[in-house]
């Protein structure tokens, strides 16, 4: 057994925070390694805004929506490869080193991205920061989790959640601040190597896990990090119940090096929590939560916003959202318990995705018409579609946006009245001016994402509300469960085989969406993300179990005799039971 009995009260959440006052070296240890959420939450965030920049650098970027989408995946498909080998790398080398590793991909790929003289190169940083990201959003947990008391595991593991939340926030802030300067994107994708390189510092000064060392025979080490870590009234009993699950693990293994993948597959309780862990993270992508970090911009376009700059003001007000959702999570998360915010999250998640699936339905069916007088008057910028079109009577915005390169110019007097389909090809000039520049000289707004419309408002309220929601129980406890649902010997390669999962599902999920909303339209594709999220919540409901405030050992006997009570709501009767005692 790894951990004493520790019920997770009201206090739980007092208690975090008084360990800044009684033990601040917990909290550096959390905060240091939760440096690792701020790249992923950054990188996931700042590429929403510099791919607006991307596109008006690189004409090639602009014309091909795969280009765009691969700019964004490609970090996606290094995070895969990072997370896979991270977790052989954790149970080998260390959650320490593997940390170390992590910062200094991650500040290679910043390099590469700032100085990219190509969209070739910029992929290449991408990939180069995606294995980083990949690497430490894997780690950071594991790292916390093994670091933490057991009573507020799960509020110091939500800290990783929080600074996830915050990168993104920052990455709005800083696409914002650079939105003038020359080289926008450049500036915007470079200052990432900054929390890489200072996480590198900081975990230099910082020990290895206490768990994975006194796994690898290094039991003096260990023990003195758990001194520093735990009260003294509590630290003997935590060194009795690790060195009694290393020696359980050595009977029932014959060795503590060796992971033999087929015995993990025939271990009930890890193949059980696999499943749990596993569906977690797949769910958490397939709701579509990285669709709206990576393309809230794109979306807040879409729902008929034009200007870069209001798209990108707009859009960190989400990101300021989700990380107030994870401070929800962090007060939470130890008294509510996982199970019941992953199903309040669902349920919310579910209303939003319905709200913004009508709204873009009626967007798109109510979009203004196509006037020929408003076309004509810009005569050398018609939409050659719409030109040669034997209906064109019949156009509105929806039909010209779909056309090859056209984009629509709103009237001067009122947005909502007929406007002009124009060509959108930034290399043609006239007069030195684009056509864009054309449009907006004459006090008009330029659209080539969405049509102007009198509900994009509505669009929004359904964008906050979807962050709401997915923040505090979606955003952040798969995280927490897959940093506690596995025997110690196992936690570093499931939790990256589960970190792998989830990186795959990412890159499935942002390769896709812009084709997707092409092929169906954003309301289909919104409401495909709603029926996924359907399929999640009775997914929670019949295969997550409550970990809340449990040690190890009651973990393993839980899924051991699959009890993963399916009333959520009821408190277990051990849970009353230790209440009373305490």
């Amino acid at each position: 057994m790894e951990g004493g009995v520790h019920p997770a009260d009201a206090s739980s959440f007092k208690d975090c925070f008084s360990l800044a006052w009684k033990n601040p070296y917990v909290l550096r240890l959390a905060f240091s390694a939760g440096i690792g959420g701020l790249l992923f939450g950054y990188d996931t965030g700042v590429i929403s805004g510099a791919l607006l920049y991307i596109r008006d650098d690189f004409e090639s970027v602009d014309k091909k929506t795969v280009l765009q989408e691969s700019i964004v995946s490609m970090a996606v498909a290094g995070a895969i490869i990072g997370a896979a080998f991270g977790g052989w790398l954790n149970d080998r080398f260390g959650r320490r080193f593997a940390l170390l590793f992590a910062d200094f991909l991650f500040f290679i790929g910043a390099v590469l991205m700032a100085a990219a003289p190509n969209p070739s190169v910029l992929i290449m940083g991408r990939i180069f920061v995606g294995f980083g990201v990949g690497m430490a959003s894997m780690t950071a947990p594991l790292y916390i989790s093994e670091a933490s008391p057991a009573k507020v595991r799960g509020a110091l593991v939500s800290t990783n959640g929080f600074l996830i939340t915050g990168g993104q926030f920052l990455s709005y802030l800083i696409n914002l601040a650079f939105t003038k300067a020359p080289g926008t994107w450049r500036w915007m994708l470079g200052v990432a190597g900054v929390p890489a390189l200072l996480q590198f510092v900081l975990m230099l000064a910082l020990p290895e896990s206490p768990r994975w060392l006194y796994r690898k025979g290094r039991e003096a080490e260990a023990i003195t990090i758990l001194r520093k870590i735990y009260p003294a009234e509590d630290v003997e009993a935590e060194i009795e119940a690790l060195k009694d699950s290393v020696e359980k693990e050595l009977e029932e293994t014959g060795s503590s090096e060796k992971i033999d993948v087929i015995q993990l597959m025939k271990t009930k309780t890890v193949r059980r929590g696999l499943v749990a862990g596993v569906g977690l993270q797949v769910f958490q992508q397939f709701v579509g939560i990285n669709t709206v970090m990576y393309y809230s911009p794109t979306i807040v376009q879409l729902a008929g916003i034009a200007s870069n700059q209001t798209a990108l003001l707009l859009s960190l007000v989400t990101a300021g959202l989700n990380a107030l959702g994870s401070v929800v999570s962090i007060y939470f998360i130890d008294q509510t318990g996982r199970k019941k915010l992953l199903v309040l999250s669902l349920i919310g998640v579910i209303l939003s995705l319905g709200l913004l699936s009508a709204v873009f339905q009626e967007t798109t069916t109510h979009s203004p018409p196509v006037s020929m007088s408003q076309t004509t008057h810009f005569s050398n910028f018609t939409c050659p579609a719409f030109e040669h079109s034997r209906s064109s009577a019949n156009w509105d915005c929806m039909k010209c946006l779909k056309g090859s390169h056209c984009g629509f110019c709103a009237s001067s007097v009122d947005k909502l009245l007929p406007g002009a389909c124009l060509l959108s090809d930034s290399s043609v000039k006239i007069a030195g001016k684009t056509v864009k520049e054309t449009c907006q000289g004459e006090g008009r707004l330029w659209y080539t994402r969405g049509c102007p419309s009198k509900l994009g408002w509505l669009a929004l309220v359904g964008l906050a509300l979807y962050i709401i929601f997915f923040s505090p129980g979606m955003g952040t406890v798969p995280w927490i469960v897959n940093s506690e649902i596995y025997p110690l010997r196992f936690r570093g390669v499931c939790g990256g085989i589960a970190a792998t999962a989830n990186w795959i599902s990412n890159l499935i999920v942002a390769q896709s969406f812009l084709s997707l909303t092409e092929a169906i339209g954003t309301s289909w594709t919104f409401l495909g993300f709603g029926v996924i999220s359907v399929v999640a919540l009775v997914f929670v409901l019949v295969f997550v179990p409550e970990t809340k405030g449990l040690p190890i050992e009651d973990i393993e006997k839980m899924l051991e005799e699959r009890a993963f009570q399916l009333k959520f709501w009821v408190k277990r009767p051990e849970d009353v039971k230790k209440n009373s005692e305490v």
